[in-house]
């Protein structure tokens, strides 16, 4: 793979309405999250995936949306520590194509799953390199994608804050790693430039004042992945 050939994979996560969804498709996105964690500031209940999934999905059958994405976006529901028949039924109900698990879930949680996962791995300041990429090979193995991220206490995820990505030189790039931890416009290029990851996910780094910010979210792709 050359580096005039590479571009990441995005993900756009914490998707609260069809409009940014659709923004987001349209410049380039590969993956939409909608947050199902109970008790954050972006969680939408089951019914609110729903409605802004549908409307998604309505509209990607817009000719403009599939001229410019063939193949549409992947629509990723995160869940936390949650009842494993309750997550499957709303994966089901919502017309999500993967789960991504952002919590303590072992391994039969895990394979209990009925969507693809991604799994979520918080990298702590005492993690090794070497414990890190055993556990990334570990998921990659089962097929699951693996998103690298930072450990912050009670915090599942959207801290807006980077990890010291020297841990992850050598990881990131192999298939199926998305990092995540405080990307934005500004620093994402800088990222995929030490690292080339297979994916980057971002959240907080394309919002204005908490909310989805369109011209962030172009931004953002634009700079993963330039013309």
């Amino acid at each position: 793979m050359t580096k005039m050939s590479y571009q990441p994979k995005v993900k756009i996560c914490g998707i609260r309405d069809g409009d940014s969804a659709v923004e987001a498709v349209r410049a380039g996105a590969d993956f939409l999250g909608v947050v199902l964690v109970e008790g954050v500031r972006r969680q939408l209940t089951r019914f609110q995936a729903q409605e802004v999934v549908r409307n998604y999905r309505i509209r990607a059958r817009d000719h403009r949306i599939k001229r410019l994405r063939q193949k549409g976006a992947k629509v990723v529901g995160l869940f936390r520590n949650q009842d494993v028949r309750w997550v499957n039924k709303t994966a089901q109900e919502v017309d999500l194509d993967c789960v991504q698990l952002n919590g303590e879930e072992d391994e039969a949680y895990m394979r209990a799953m009925w969507k693809p996962v991604i799994r979520q791995v918080r990298i702590k300041s005492d993690m090794s390199q070497d414990e890190l990429s055993d556990l990334v090979d570990h998921h990659l193995s089962l097929d699951r994608i693996v998103l690298l991220d930072r450990y912050e206490e009670n915090q599942p995820g959207g801290t807006g804050k980077t990890f010291d990505w020297g841990i992850a030189e050598g990881i990131a790039n192999r298939e199926g790693v998305l990092l995540a931890g405080g990307l934005y416009p500004e620093n994402v290029g800088d990222a995929i430039q030490q690292l080339s990851p297979w994916g980057v996910d971002v959240s907080t780094g394309v919002e204005t004042d908490g909310i989805k910010d369109h011209s962030k979210i172009r931004a953002f792709i634009e700079t993963a992945k330039p013309v």
